[in-house]
C-alpha cells in the first residue's frame, strides 16, 4: 500500500512537473514554451548598432522605427557554406512571395551578419548572390559585438566558434515589429507561416 501511495505521489509530481514545462501540456520542448510566451508577449529588443550594405551607420531600433515595416529577421555571416545557404534560399522564397502578393509596402526581409568581419562590402556582395531587391531585403551586421550579443541572446541565436574560420549556429525567421519587438519566433522551413504572422501584425498596426 505504501509503495502503491509513493507511486501515485511520483507520478502525480512528474506530471505537474510536465505540465510547467509544457505550458499546460500545449508544447513539447523549452524553446516551444519560449515561442508561446513570445507569441503572447512579444518581447522588446535591447538596441545595437548596426552597418548597413551601403556603409551607413545606425542602429537597429531606428532602423526599424525609420523603415515602417514589420520585418521578418533572420541571422547569417556571408562566409557560411551550409546551413546559411539553406536560409538564403528560404528567404529567396519570402522575397518573392512578398513582391508576388504585392506586400512590400507592408513586410520586409532583414538579414543579419553576426561575423565581425562582414562589412559594407562583404554585405553588399552576399545581397548579390542572393538576389536580393534592395526595396525589400536588406542586410545589416553589428557594429558593436558586444551588444550585438546582447541582442543574439534574447534572438535565442547560439554561435559557436568552428575550425577554418566558420561558425556552427542554430537558425529561426524572427517577426519584429517596427517598434522593436520580437513578436514570433518561425522554423526556417516554414516560412509561409512566418509571412503571414507579419502580415497579420502588419493589418493589426493598420498597415
Amino acid at each position: 500500500m505504501r509503495w502503491a501511495l509513493a507511486l501515485l505521489l511520483a507520478l502525480a509530481a512528474g506530471t505537474g512537473a510536465l505540465y510547467w514545462v509544457t505550458a499546460g501540456f500545449t508544447v513539447l520542448t523549452a524553446e516551444g514554451a519560449r515561442r508561446q510566451a513570445v507569441a503572447l508577449e512579444p518581447r522588446p529588443l535591447p538596441d545595437a548598432p548596426v552597418i548597413g550594405a551601403a556603409g551607413r551607420t545606425t542602429t537597429l531600433l531606428a532602423d526599424l522605427s525609420a523603415d515602417g515595416r514589420v520585418a521578418i529577421v533572420n541571422f547569417f555571416y556571408s562566409r557560411c557554406m551550409s546551413l546559411c545557404l539553406a536560409q538564403g534560399s528560404q528567404t529567396e522564397r519570402l522575397q518573392r512571395a512578398i513582391d508576388e502578393r504585392g506586400l512590400a509596402a507592408r513586410v520586409r526581409l532583414l538579414s543579419i551578419s553576426f561575423d565581425p568581419r562582414d562589412g559594407a562590402r562583404e554585405l553588399a556582395d552576399y545581397a548579390r548572390r542572393m538576389h536580393a531587391q534592395a526595396r525589400t531585403w536588406q542586410f545589416l551586421s553589428f557594429a558593436d559585438p558586444e551588444a550585438g550579443a546582447r541582442l543574439l541572446d534574447l534572438f535565442g541565436i547560439v554561435v559557436v566558434p568552428a575550425p577554418l574560420a566558420q561558425f556552427e549556429h542554430n537558425a529561426a525567421f524572427h517577426v519584429v515589429t517596427p517598434d522593436g519587438r520580437l513578436a514570433r519566433i518561425v522554423d526556417l522551413d516554414d516560412p509561409g507561416d512566418a509571412l503571414q504572422a507579419a502580415v497579420d501584425l502588419a493589418a493589426e498596426a493598420g498597415r
